[in-house]
């Protein structure tokens, strides 16, 4: 995926969450804390289908985004996932082990 896409698509995810989260009572802390955004790499859309129920289990807000197909991909396309706002407490058992996203290869 072309970066600019990739840039676009994080947008999205880092957007869709906030309605929801926004009622959390931990949202205002999030805030207040500098509003950390991080992104992460998985391996492959198991992956990242892994990582999006395991949050839905936990109850965090997430939001998974599907490209429409519109420019890069010939058909509608989940690219990633937005999860949190949450506190570093209820996202590290999920993400830990994820590698941050670099504009290099492994």
């Amino acid at each position: 995926m072309p970066l600019g896409k990739q840039l676009v698509q994080a947008a999205h995810a880092s957007c869709g969450p906030l309605p929801t989260a926004s009622l959390r009572p931990e949202y205002a802390e999030w805030q207040a804390t500098g509003s950390t955004k991080i992104c992460v790499r998985v391996k492959n859309r198991a992956a990242l289908e892994k990582l999006y129920q395991a949050s839905v289990e936990a109850g965090l807000p997430v939001f998974l985004v599907a490209d429409e197909g519109r420019t890069v991909f010939a058909a509608p396309t989940i690219t990633c996932l937005g999860l949190g706002p949450a506190l570093r407490d209820a996202l590290n058992p999920l993400t830990r082990r994820l590698r941050l996203l670099s504009t290099t290869p492994p």
